[in-house]
Protein backbone atom coordinates (compact mmCIF):
# COMPACT_ATOMS: atom_id res chain seq x y z
CA UNK A 1 0.00 0.00 0.00
CA UNK A 2 3.16 2.17 1.02
CA UNK A 3 4.32 1.50 -2.51
CA UNK A 4 1.13 2.69 -4.63
CA UNK A 5 0.82 5.88 -2.09
CA UNK A 6 5.16 6.58 -2.90
CA UNK A 7 3.91 5.98 -6.98
CA UNK A 8 1.14 8.68 -6.78
CA UNK A 9 3.79 11.41 -5.24
CA UNK A 10 6.07 10.49 -7.54
CA UNK A 11 3.41 11.02 -10.93
CA UNK A 12 1.64 14.46 -9.14
CA UNK A 13 3.94 17.34 -8.73
CA UNK A 14 1.99 20.61 -7.45
CA UNK A 15 2.89 22.61 -10.06
CA UNK A 16 1.92 20.33 -12.84
CA UNK A 17 -1.82 19.17 -14.03
CA UNK A 18 -2.96 15.30 -13.77
CA UNK A 19 -3.04 13.66 -17.34
CA UNK A 20 -5.02 10.55 -17.93
CA UNK A 21 -2.31 8.11 -16.89
CA UNK A 22 -2.34 9.31 -13.58
CA UNK A 23 -5.04 7.90 -11.37
CA UNK A 24 -7.15 10.50 -9.12
CA UNK A 25 -6.46 9.94 -5.55
CA UNK A 26 -10.23 8.51 -5.42
CA UNK A 27 -9.66 5.51 -8.15
CA UNK A 28 -6.29 4.63 -6.29
CA UNK A 29 -7.97 4.41 -3.10
CA UNK A 30 -11.25 2.04 -4.83
CA UNK A 31 -8.06 -0.35 -6.05
CA UNK A 32 -6.53 -0.16 -2.46
CA UNK A 33 -10.13 -1.13 -1.04
CA UNK A 34 -10.80 -3.95 -3.37
CA UNK A 35 -7.49 -5.25 -2.55
CA UNK A 36 -7.99 -5.23 1.04
CA UNK A 37 -11.27 -6.80 0.46
CA UNK A 38 -9.80 -9.59 -1.65
CA UNK A 39 -6.84 -10.19 1.16
CA UNK A 40 -9.94 -9.97 3.90
CA UNK A 41 -12.15 -12.51 1.73
CA UNK A 42 -9.07 -14.71 1.53
CA UNK A 43 -8.30 -14.83 4.96
CA UNK A 44 -11.75 -15.80 6.25
CA UNK A 45 -11.93 -18.27 3.60
CA UNK A 46 -8.24 -19.63 5.07
CA UNK A 47 -9.80 -19.36 8.74
CA UNK A 48 -12.87 -21.63 8.21
CA UNK A 49 -11.36 -24.06 6.25
CA UNK A 50 -8.61 -24.17 9.34
CA UNK A 51 -12.03 -24.02 11.91
CA UNK A 52 -13.80 -27.30 9.56
CA UNK A 53 -10.14 -28.96 9.48
CA UNK A 54 -10.15 -28.67 13.48
CA UNK A 55 -13.85 -29.46 13.91
CA UNK A 56 -12.95 -32.92 11.75
CA UNK A 57 -9.31 -33.86 13.89
CA UNK A 58 -11.85 -33.33 17.04
CA UNK A 59 -14.80 -35.63 16.17
CA UNK A 60 -11.64 -37.92 14.46
CA UNK A 61 -10.45 -37.97 17.82
CA UNK A 62 -13.40 -38.82 20.06
CA UNK A 63 -14.05 -41.40 17.37
CA UNK A 64 -10.94 -42.74 18.11
CA UNK A 65 -11.61 -42.65 22.04
CA UNK A 66 -15.24 -44.04 22.04
CA UNK A 67 -13.75 -46.72 19.49
CA UNK A 68 -10.13 -48.16 21.71
CA UNK A 69 -12.41 -47.91 25.04
CA UNK A 70 -15.08 -50.50 23.46
CA UNK A 71 -11.93 -52.23 21.99
CA UNK A 72 -10.56 -51.93 25.41
CA UNK A 73 -13.76 -53.53 26.94
CA UNK A 74 -14.06 -56.39 24.36
CA UNK A 75 -10.41 -57.56 25.49
CA UNK A 76 -11.29 -57.30 29.10
CA UNK A 77 -14.88 -59.18 28.30
CA UNK A 78 -12.79 -61.79 26.07
CA UNK A 79 -9.81 -62.61 28.61
CA UNK A 80 -13.16 -63.19 31.43
CA UNK A 81 -14.78 -65.37 29.12
CA UNK A 82 -12.11 -67.58 28.90
CA UNK A 83 -11.14 -67.70 32.70
CA UNK A 84 -14.42 -68.72 33.44
CA UNK A 85 -14.39 -71.06 30.11
CA UNK A 86 -11.22 -72.62 31.61
CA UNK A 87 -12.71 -73.10 34.93
CA UNK A 88 -15.86 -74.87 33.88
CA UNK A 89 -14.45 -78.30 33.74
CA UNK A 90 -13.50 -77.77 38.04
CA UNK A 91 -16.95 -77.27 38.31
CA UNK A 92 -17.91 -80.26 36.30
CA UNK A 93 -16.08 -81.81 38.68
CA UNK A 94 -17.67 -80.47 42.01
CA UNK A 95 -21.11 -81.53 40.70
CA UNK A 96 -19.99 -84.78 39.49
CA UNK A 97 -18.55 -85.69 43.13
CA UNK A 98 -21.28 -83.89 44.75
CA UNK A 99 -23.62 -86.82 42.63
CA UNK A 100 -21.61 -89.63 44.23
CA UNK A 101 -22.26 -91.63 47.10
CA UNK A 102 -19.85 -90.56 50.04
CA UNK A 103 -19.97 -92.14 54.05
CA UNK A 104 -18.28 -89.05 55.15
CA UNK A 105 -20.88 -86.45 55.87
CA UNK A 106 -18.23 -83.26 57.13
CA UNK A 107 -16.67 -84.34 53.17
CA UNK A 108 -19.67 -83.73 51.72
CA UNK A 109 -20.59 -80.66 53.28
CA UNK A 110 -17.27 -78.86 51.91
CA UNK A 111 -17.49 -80.31 48.53
CA UNK A 112 -21.11 -78.39 48.92
CA UNK A 113 -19.60 -75.26 50.32
CA UNK A 114 -16.60 -74.96 47.89
CA UNK A 115 -19.05 -75.37 44.65
CA UNK A 116 -21.39 -73.09 46.12
CA UNK A 117 -18.37 -70.31 46.26
CA UNK A 118 -17.60 -71.32 42.81
CA UNK A 119 -20.58 -71.27 41.46
CA UNK A 120 -21.76 -67.87 43.00
CA UNK A 121 -18.12 -66.21 41.92
CA UNK A 122 -19.23 -67.16 38.34
CA UNK A 123 -22.54 -66.19 37.99
CA UNK A 124 -21.89 -62.68 39.34
CA UNK A 125 -19.25 -62.60 36.83
CA UNK A 126 -21.80 -62.82 34.50
CA UNK A 127 -22.58 -66.72 34.09
CA UNK A 128 -25.84 -68.21 33.67
CA UNK A 129 -26.76 -72.31 33.04
CA UNK A 130 -28.53 -72.96 29.95
CA UNK A 131 -31.72 -74.93 31.34
CA UNK A 132 -32.25 -77.90 29.54
CA UNK A 133 -34.48 -80.97 30.68
CA UNK A 134 -37.77 -80.42 29.73
CA UNK A 135 -37.07 -78.02 26.73
CA UNK A 136 -37.03 -78.29 23.49
CA UNK A 137 -33.92 -79.29 21.70
CA UNK A 138 -32.16 -75.99 19.91
CA UNK A 139 -29.38 -76.70 17.87
CA UNK A 140 -27.97 -73.08 19.35
CA UNK A 141 -27.78 -74.22 22.90
CA UNK A 142 -27.72 -77.80 22.64
CA UNK A 143 -25.47 -80.66 21.28
CA UNK A 144 -27.54 -83.80 21.34
CA UNK A 145 -25.19 -87.01 22.03
CA UNK A 146 -28.03 -89.54 22.62
CA UNK A 147 -31.61 -90.12 21.77
CA UNK A 148 -34.12 -92.53 22.41
CA UNK A 149 -37.77 -93.06 21.52
CA UNK A 150 -39.97 -92.39 24.27
CA UNK A 151 -43.59 -91.37 24.63
CA UNK A 152 -42.42 -88.36 25.08
CA UNK A 153 -43.19 -85.43 22.48
CA UNK A 154 -40.74 -85.16 19.73
CA UNK A 155 -37.77 -82.89 19.91
CA UNK A 156 -37.65 -82.83 23.93
CA UNK A 157 -34.45 -83.13 26.12
CA UNK A 158 -35.05 -86.04 28.52
CA UNK A 159 -31.36 -86.36 30.27
CA UNK A 160 -28.72 -83.60 30.27
CA UNK A 161 -25.18 -85.06 30.40
CA UNK A 162 -22.99 -81.94 30.97
CA UNK A 163 -24.95 -78.37 31.46
CA UNK A 164 -24.17 -76.01 29.10
CA UNK A 165 -23.41 -72.03 30.20
CA UNK A 166 -24.14 -68.68 28.93
CA UNK A 167 -21.64 -66.18 29.45
CA UNK A 168 -23.33 -62.48 29.47
CA UNK A 169 -25.85 -63.48 26.64
CA UNK A 170 -23.04 -65.82 24.46
CA UNK A 171 -22.82 -69.16 24.73
CA UNK A 172 -20.20 -70.01 25.93
CA UNK A 173 -20.44 -73.50 26.37
CA UNK A 174 -23.64 -75.99 24.67
CA UNK A 175 -25.18 -78.61 26.95
CA UNK A 176 -25.17 -81.73 26.05
CA UNK A 177 -28.15 -83.89 26.40
CA UNK A 178 -30.44 -86.91 25.65
CA UNK A 179 -33.29 -86.17 22.87
CA UNK A 180 -36.59 -87.65 23.02
CA UNK A 181 -37.45 -88.77 18.91
CA UNK A 182 -40.54 -90.32 18.09
CA UNK A 183 -40.83 -93.74 16.76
Amino acid sequence: MEELLNQQDEQVSPDSEPSETQAAPEQAGGADIAALTAERDQAIAQKEEIWDRFLRKQAEFENFRKRTAREKEEILEFATMEIIRALLPVLDDFERALKTPSDGEEYRKGIELIHKRLYDILTKSGLTPVESVGKKFDPHLHQAVDTVKDGREDQTIVEEYQRGYEFKGRLLRPAMVKVAVRE
